[in-house]
């Protein structure tokens, strides 16, 4: 059993001030594998005071002094990938395999684009009407993380943070804490000055609201539910700090007849089980041309009822369980709320797969005839649930894209590149996927609407955490 009973503060791991355990639990079993202690505004403010102490010194290090310790922490990270896997696999479910590859590897791919983002960024350039632009780090950060995918919302945070110069203190969810301090184990390792990253352990009504309030925070970054996003950034409206926010998702996929159905199609949907639905920016809501919405459906449901679901710790393609018993009750609970509002249920349904009644296990849903109004059809559900909404021309699949309340992706299929460029530029979305073809690291990853402000990745990622200084010319 893992014990997280110590806070990492000003380079070491000390007692926190307060004393509120939290069980961890393997979502496989239901098994509790550890320990964390959740910490209180008392912790925050000795974090955000060691970390503003640091800023001082660290805010003034030379860009490459930066790049050195960013390529120590990424040969540390890759020197300690399974550990990271396996930490991750245990806390919220994630195949091992996926684990190996994604989970933990993304974390080496994030810090390779953030070095080659500080590379390409200039810290001061003359503007055309020759005064002088000056980027400055923004100062102590507040660093909110989930559970879905821990390591790479920690390295997009706080990764940016050590490129520009800020300092930070990193709340990672609570449910799963053992990724995290690893991390701090592994920044520790690298050689980080005491200060300069610190973590405390909580969750988001005591921890998180201390540091969205903390006067000495000069920006959030949250990664979570539109809901708890709102609520950041009204805590931190009164000491007007920065906010960046990346939340909730309901991503339209369009499938046009003239794509490589055979494909595109059972990848869409693969797509959307993949991470047991998890992600927020699964292609969640499958639009299909009617013309061929009948084998559109054929293979959906195929995918479906060949899509394995096992233990996360066997290695495979398999999917795993969903992170908690809580989420597994408000999947089971939408699941029941398509079929009453009347959707047809193509794949899956309600309980648990054969075999598997131990842990929060799902069946892969797909539901067909489904329109856009219903609730599962607008609400994100976080888990393995597709739905299916047929359209009849190329303008009313945009508006049906396009008739959310968020828009942080969006994802199509066509044959046709033309179609595939205007269709693109007329979807209401911070990232377009076209024929599977994923974007790169370091590429700015954020959304439209509540599914968010500000970017993630790339240069446009260090921009959030730097401040703008315009000095005009000297003349003497």
């Amino acid at each position: 059993m893992k014990n997280l009973d110590k806070f990492y503060i000003d380079g070491a791991w000390v007692a926190p001030v307060s004393g509120n355990p939290f069980a961890i639990t393997n979502p496989a079993n239901g098994e509790v594998v550890g320990q964390v202690i959740l910490g209180d505004s008392r912790d925050v403010d000795a974090a955000v005071g060691v970390a503003k102490r640091a800023f001082n010194t660290f805010s003034k290090t030379s860009k490459e002094e930066r790049i050195a310790l960013l390529e120590r922490l990424k040969a540390v990270f890759s020197s300690r990938l399974e550990e990271m896997a396996q930490a991750i696999s245990t806390e919220m479910g994630a195949p091992i395999s996926m684990a190996r590859e994604q989970q933990a590897f993304c974390g080496v791919e994030h810090i390779e684009a953030f070095i080659a983002a500080l590379k390409a960024q200039t810290q001061r350039e003359i503007l055309a009407n020759g005064d002088t632009l000056i980027r400055e780090p923004i100062g102590v950060c507040g660093l909110i993380t989930p559970w879905n995918w821990p390591i790479s919302q920690i390295a997009l945070k706080v990764v940016p943070a050590f490129a520009t110069g800020a300092t930070c203190v990193l709340k990672p969810s609570e449910y799963a804490p053992l990724s995290a301090a690893l991390f701090a184990d592994i920044v520790h390792e690298a050689g980080y000055a005491p200060g300069v990253f610190n973590l405390v352990f909580g969750d988001g009504q005591e921890v998180g609201r201390a540091m969205s309030r903390h006067r000495d925070i000069a920006m959030m970054s949250f990664t979570g539910s539109t809901r708890a996003g709102i609520s950041v950034s009204k805590d931190a409206a009164d000491t007007v700090k920065r906010v960046t926010l990346e939340l909730g998702g309901k991503s339209p996929n369009l499938v046009f007849a003239d794509a490589d159905l055979e494909t595109r199609a059972a990848a869409s949907v693969a797509h959307c089980f993949y991470n047991t639905g998890q992600s927020c920016n699964a292609p969640t809501r499958m639009l299909v041309e009617r013309s061929v919405y009948d084998r559109v459906l054929e293979i959906a449901k195929q995918v479906a009822e060949t899509q394995m679901v096992d233990d996360p710790a066997k290695p495979g393609d398999h999917i795993g369980p969903l992170f908690n018993q809580l989420q597994f009750d408000r999947v089971q609970a939408m699941i029941k709320m398509g079929i009453d509002e009347g959707a047809r249920l193509l794949a899956g349904g309600t309980g648990k797969p054969e075999g598997l009644e131990k842990g929060c296990f799902v069946k892969p849903t797909i539901f067909a005839d489904v329109t856009n109004d219903m609730r599962i059809a607008r609400e994100e559900i976080f888990g393995p649930v597709l739905v299916i909404i047929p359209f009849d021309t190329e303008a009313e699949a945009i508006a049906i894209a396009n008739d959310s309340d968020f828009g942080l992706a969006a994802y199509l299929q066509t044959g046709d590149m033309t179609r595939a460029e205007r269709v693109a530029d007329a979807l209401r979305a911070g990232t377009v996927t076209i024929n599977g073809q994923a974007t790169n690291y370091g590429s700015p990853f954020g959304g439209y609407k509540q599914s968010g402000n500000g970017r993630e990745g790339g240069i446009f990622g260090l921009e959030d955490y730097q401040e703008l200084k315009v000095r005009s010319s000297i003349r003497l």
